[in-house]
């Protein structure tokens, strides 16, 4: 079931609009890996790791999952989660070679008509940014797997591993660390990617979390549609009533998202 909870009255077309959108459980479905489980197959890096990162998920995902919690708590723990995430892959001494591989055998799987829906933007020159507080690298190795990474009007914004001279996973620096609580479109385009969107009068926003239309400056809002996933994984009344008050549509898990935007900018 769609819910419609808008009555913002702008026309959005192939030609005015660009599409800003999370990836993990947004492009992806939930029933596949995640793009930080993707680095970290048991059968390339060793059931340890993958272990600890899962301990690491069961611990704070109920956390970034729960409204209740005050907004200074959840950064707090939000902060420790992904910085110990990082730090795993550094202290098993994981390589690029390793990450490749992993990433290439995970099970990512698109969310219902995702895929066709970034072939149809790029074949319209309709810009898209990904914004992920997920690993770059997987982002975008997923997307060149699969035919649909476009370098010419596509820019992911997310934590990229980054590599010694030797292919070794470099130390992190903590506070550069995109998670759930501070990811913002703000800062981090290049000028290049700028002037790809800066003649666009409006934007798509999708994504999973109420977090995720943070994405965008309040203020910037009014020329915005932000669509919410309820994924199943949150999907209760209480949820359901606490989207349908932040985004403007709400679809549920089984709705198909690639079809529902390209409905919406008739391509």
């Amino acid at each position: 079931m769609i819910h419609i909870n808008t009555d913002k009255e702008f026309k959005i077309n192939k030609e005015n609009t660009y599409l800003l959108i999370d990836f993990d459980k947004t492009i992806t479905c939930c029933e596949g890996d995640d793009s930080w489980a993707a680095v970290a197959n048991p059968k390339i890096v060793g059931k340890e790791i993958k272990n600890d990162i899962d301990k690491l998920y069961e611990k704070y995902r109920p956390i970034e999952m729960d409204y209740n919690i005050s907004k200074q708590e959840k950064l707090k723990q939000m902060e420790i989660w992904y910085s110990e995430c990082m730090n795993l892959y550094y202290n098993y001494k994981l390589t690029k070679n390793k990450i490749e591989e992993s990433i290439k055998s995970s099970n990512i799987k698109f969310r219902k008509g995702v895929k066709e829906l970034l072939i149809s933007l790029h074949k319209q020159n309709v810009p898209v940014i990904i914004l992920s507080a997920g690993i770059g690298n997987t982002i975008e190795q997923f997307l060149k797997d699969n035919d649909c990474y476009f370098d010419d009007t596509m820019y992911i914004i997310s934590n990229f591993i980054e590599f010694d001279k030797k292919g070794n996973v470099k130390k992190f620096d903590n506070s550069k660390i995109i998670h759930s609580l501070n990811k913002t479109i703000n800062g981090h385009l290049p000028n290049e990617s700028k002037k790809k969107i800066e003649n666009k009068k409006y934007k798509i926003l999708v994504g999973d979390l109420i977090e995720d239309i943070k994405m965008v400056d309040k203020d910037d809002l009014n020329k915005t549609l932000t669509i919410g996933i309820l994924t199943k994984e949150m999907e209760n009344e209480e949820n359901l009533r606490l989207y349908n008050t932040k985004f403007d549509i709400v679809l549920k898990d089984e709705e198909n998202l690639g079809e529902f935007i390209r409905e919406l900018i008739e391509i």
